[in-house]
């Protein structure tokens, strides 16, 4: 009786051991047992099965004491309020720190890489936050305009750099991490999703504040990215920066957007050569593009009709005036399919480029030599 007792034992735990393998894979796994579905990384002998979660749960902890908070300090001042059924009412605005972006250390004696856009107003007041909730006094501000990248300055020593990883292979598909100050209250929000798309180009920014960025070649990620959490990183698996967050589509859910982190490298690259950013290059007019049926319709050449020209500018010094219409720039016409700023901003600064220019039914052959823009 005994060993058919043990026979019983035997087959009921061999029965127990299938069903474990079989539903271990799927949602039954999570529904029966509370276990999460399973990926597998690396390759060969050191390959492993992992946790997603367990995996999120890494990189947060690895990378978290490197992203930071950035807070701006603005002067204070007084806004009116118009009553339109009569009186006015004042405020009181600016004055206190707000948590408006994030950030991430990229060396150990304190530079931060964040976006442009989140340190751009004039004559505030920023700093950083770390996850101990130590605050630096930003120093220095160093902007690459083309981009949307900055590198702030503080004292500080012994800090934790992120390791930054590459952005040329990437897949769409692949699972990526976000980590920021959502919605400017939210400080090192973490949140999860895969590279929806690649090659992307936007305009970020808002126009209503000023200022509207063109960005070519970026990532989308259906990772949530909220405002504030502009300048923070996108993470792969491994814990590596691959992007910077940029961006959200207005009106959309689930997109948002981040600069290659190959960009972020080579301006680095560029900042501890030079100590600075190379600014975008610099013409110096305002324009407004003829399209080829205003073209035919008031007898003009299609192209930039100039509205009007910075002084002591590129153009100013080539001979540009306001009225003048830019055809070409190098050769290249000057159409809807490429306006005068797209071909502009393909170039560098100090760089020559030949302006052919319809003024009064006669056209001029200009050269003009292209500056460095502050901005």
């Amino acid at each position: 009786m005994a060993n058919i007792h043990f026979k019983k034992v035997l087959v009921v735990g061999a029965g127990l051991v299938v069903i474990l393998a079989a539903i271990t894979g799927g949602a039954l796994a999570e529904r029966f047992f509370g276990l999460k579905n399973t990926f597998r990384v690396g390759t060969g002998t050191d390959q492993k099965i992992l946790k997603e979660e367990s995996v999120v749960i890494d990189v947060a902890e690895k990378v978290s004491p490197s992203v930071v908070t950035v807070t701006v300090e603005t002067p204070e001042r007084r806004v009116l309020n118009i009553n339109p059924f009569g009186g006015f009412s004042s405020r009181t605005e600016g004055g206190d720190p707000q948590d408006i972006g994030s950030g991430f250390i990229v060396s150990v004696d304190g530079l931060v890489v964040t976006n442009k856009h989140v340190v751009d107003v004039t004559g505030a007041k920023y700093k950083v936050v770390t996850k101990d909730d130590k605050e630096y006094e930003v120093k220095e501000i160093h902007k690459d305009p083309q981009n949307d990248i900055a590198i702030l300055k503080i004292e500080a020593s012994g800090l934790t750099p992120v390791e930054l990883g590459a952005s040329d292979g990437l897949k769409v598909g692949q699972f990526v991490i976000a980590i920021g100050t959502a919605l400017g209250e939210f400080r090192h929000t973490v949140t999860t999703g895969v590279i929806s798309g690649l090659g992307r180009g936007i305009h970020a920014g808002n126009p209503y504040e000023g200022f509207v960025e063109q960005l070519d070649n970026v990532i989308q990620t259906d990772a949530a990215i909220n405002p504030g959490n502009s300048g923070g990183p996108l993470l792969n698996s491994a814990g590596q920066v691959i992007g910077v967050n940029v961006a959200v589509a207005q009106g959309a859910q689930n997109i948002g957007f981040a600069i290659p982190v190959d960009v972020v490298r080579a301006g680095l690259d560029q900042f501890n050569k030079q100590g600075k950013f190379n600014g975008k290059p610099f013409l110096g007019v305002q324009y407004q593009m003829i399209s080829r049926q205003s073209a035919l319709l008031n007898d003009v050449p299609q192209g930039a009709y100039i509205t009007d020209v910075v002084s002591d500018s590129p153009a100013d010094k080539a001979g540009v005036k306001p009225d003048d219409i830019i055809t070409e720039i190098d050769g290249q016409k000057l159409d809807e399919e490429a306006a005068l700023a797209d071909i502009i901003v393909s170039k560098k600064s100090g760089d020559s480029v030949n302006l052919k220019v319809w003024r009064d039914n006669q056209t001029l052959d200009l050269t003009a030599i292209l500056s460095e823009s502050s901005e």
